[in-house]
């Protein structure tokens, strides 16, 4: 067959990147086409993404493949982070910058809404996970403090979508990322009236639903013109970017879990349909969309934020050290000294991270880790042990032991936290491919053209594909040891 020349826009949390995937019909192929930083700007006490600069460092992606002389696109997909939105007008123009999920905005949102909608209830129809970012206490907030916004807005479209919308002028909202909002009910896959209508939320503000693989239109002529490129279709892919990189996982059975890591530790299983029941409330798992109409029943875990933080307060201070210089210290400095519990909210928001981790050591009556070294090393260790938390978990809910994990994402590229993981899990770790969510991202673009048939083969050809290295658990005795402190700590 001819080789196709997709184009997979992977946004995350702290980072962006264009990639080319070239399909043979047998093994894909990514290279880099752009990459570009993602930086949340605070202004007036607030947080926003800067989504215009967003959108522009994708027009210099394209611009990168018209200059490149490789011909035609033969498909375009764009996946982001969960939940933030940006609303439009009745003339579909955008209100105002969208809102990082990190914004103080909805702290006690989860008050107003008990309130509305007892928790339990909400859990019953959503089966999604309590987090205060979530898109239904970011909408009751304004419902409560900036009504006029919402009542003069036509549309609300999810950050992939609203990009997506910029580019064709298509407004649809995918069914992975419609799923990260805790208004879709868990049962049906639609919306749920009766939980948008106890909290005060438009039903007007919502789109119709689509599911990965379905046609967006494509470029319109006057951004295809201008960018040198054809119009080309544009799919939407799994949109919510861990969607898309459950949907790369390299994984022959089901006996498994999956771990993304990235800004997010995102740990899970695919199911069928929800799990909802006691052990998935209490334990605060959720339940979002696949490739497919399955689901992805994970635990969000704080993940390498909490170590790009405290190298960005370094950088601000000009004390500035390389990742690896910085792993290095790690290594070199004692195990188990002391250990956080990632989740706490102390760690939530943004702000001299290094002390926030000697503060809630402090606060545990653990021994204050003072270097560098012994501060990352704590994050990473308790990374890991808050893995095997969630993992045990997850073997508990499912009923049965599961076989490994396997990691993709960016965060595989720290061979010392893979290893940690192997350790205390005292099961193997599989890790690879690191760009699975651009990945996922290509090969459901290559399902929507028909090259591919379904999720199995999708998985068969990653395989193919993408290198993998194995991690065996090593001094489990010792860690053993140190997650039974760990279960101590947690607050």
């Amino acid at each position: 067959m001819k080789e196709l020349n997709m184009i997979a826009f992977d946004l995350g949390a702290s980072s962006g990147r264009g990639l080319i995937g070239s399909f043979n019909g047998s093994r894909l192929e990514v290279k880099d086409l752009h990459r570009f930083s993602n930086d949340p700007v605070d202004m007036t006490g607030h947080t926003y993404w800067d989504v215009l600069r967003l959108y522009w460092e994708m027009q210099q992606g394209l611009l990168n493949f018209a200059n490149s002389g490789q011909g035609e696109i033969a498909s375009i997909g764009i996946d982001t982070w969960g939940v933030d939105f940006g609303l439009l007008d009745s003339n579909g123009l955008l209100m105002g910058n969208p809102y990082h999920y990190r914004d103080i905005r909805t702290e006690g949102m989860f008050e107003e809404a008990f309130q509305r909608m007892p928790r339990e209830e909400i859990f019953n129809r959503t089966g999604i996970a309590f987090q205060k970012f979530n898109t239904l206490y970011q909408l009751l907030s304004m419902r409560l403090n900036q009504p006029e916004v919402l009542d003069n807005a036509s549309t609300m479209l999810f950050m992939p979508d609203l990009l997506t919308y910029f580019l064709t002028g298509e407004k649809m909202t995918e069914f992975t990322e419609a799923s990260t909002s805790q208004m879709l009910d868990a049962r049906t896959g639609k919306w749920s009236g009766e939980l948008l209508e106890a909290m005060g939320i438009p039903n007007h503000l919502l789109t119709e639903i689509d599911y990965p693989g379905s046609p967006r239109g494509k470029i319109k002529k006057d951004i295809a013109e201008l960018l040198g490129v054809n119009q080309a279709p544009v799919f939407a892919v799994a949109t919510h970017d861990t969607g898309s990189a459950v949907a790369a996982v390299p994984a022959m059975g089901d006996n498994y879990a999956f771990l993304s890591s990235g800004t997010w530790s995102l740990m899970g299983i695919e199911v069928d349909k929800p799990i909802i029941n006691e052990k998935t409330l209490k334990w605060n798992y959720t339940n979002e969309g696949c490739v497919g109409g399955r689901y992805r029943l994970l635990k969000n875990i704080m993940g390498m934020w909490i170590f790009n933080e405290c190298k960005r307060e370094w950088d601000r201070r000009g004390e500035v050290f390389s990742y690896k210089d910085l792993d290095s210290m790690a290594e070199q400095s004692t195990a188990f000294v002391a250990f956080i519990d990632c989740d706490d909210d102390l760690f939530y928001h943004a702000g001299n991270m290094p002390e926030k981790v000697q503060q809630f050591c402090k606060q545990t009556g653990q021994a204050v880790p003072e270097s560098k070294g012994e501060i990352i090393r704590c994050i990473y260790e308790s990374m890991a042990l808050k893995y095997r938390w969630s993992f045990e978990r997850l073997e508990e809910i499912k009923g049965q032991p599961l076989d490994l994990l396997h990691m993709v994402g960016g965060g595989i590229k720290n061979r010392m936290l893979n290893q940690f993981t192997a350790n205390v899990l005292k099961k193997p770790v599989i890790c690879g491919p690191i760009e699975a969510t651009a990945i996922g991202n290509l090969m459901v673009q290559a399902m929507a053209l028909g090259e591919v048939k379904d999720q199995s083969e999708m998985r068969q050809l990653v395989k193919n594909s993408f290198p993998t290295e194995d991690y065996l658990p090593e001094n489990t005795d010792a860690w053993d040891d140190a997650y039974d402190r760990f279960l101590k700590i947690q607050r």
